[in-house]
């Protein structure tokens, strides 16, 4: 089953994204899934299987130009993770279909996402999910 994330389902979604996202800090997380789910121009989903949450998307959208896109505002796939046991069994399409169907009532014509060059998983599971590669790019830094 398939929900829109409320206020008390943050922290779900938040140990969710832990799990994409090792490296940041549980709180912060918490924080921004309520800022997300509060805001009207970002929505988060959780997949559960019973009462346990087993995935969860975050969709937002952007009115800056988009790679490859030619409207405004895009829907923006920000995160997507299903836990391993439960993969391979469409979750993470509902989960991404709850994305797009949120960004069409926030008069979206397009859906956008992104992943790293070197992320191939990511890459196969976009690909799989009806996503098109717009472009491959390298961005640069320079300390100043």
């Amino acid at each position: 089953m398939i929900k829109q994330a409320t206020i008390e389902q943050a922290t779900e979604a938040a140990n969710l994204a832990l799990l994409l996202w090792p490296d940041n800090d549980l709180i912060e997380f918490i924080q921004n899934m309520e800022d997300n789910i509060l805001n009207s121009s970002s929505a988060v989903f959780l997949a559960y299987h019973g009462e346990k949450a087993i995935g969860f998307a975050q969709c937002q959208l952007r009115f800056d130009y988009v790679e490859g896109t030619d409207s405004s505002p895009v829907g923006y796939l920000e995160g997507l993770y299903v836990l391993e046991g439960y993969r391979q069994q469409g979750i993470a399409k509902k989960l991404v279909h709850a994305c797009e169907h949120w960004s069409k009532t926030k008069a979206c014509t397009e859906f956008a996402s992104d992943c790293e060059l070197s992320n191939t998983a990511s890459l196969q599971v976009h690909l799989k999910l009806g996503f098109t590669e717009a472009n491959r790019i390298i961005c640069f830094t320079k300390k100043l």
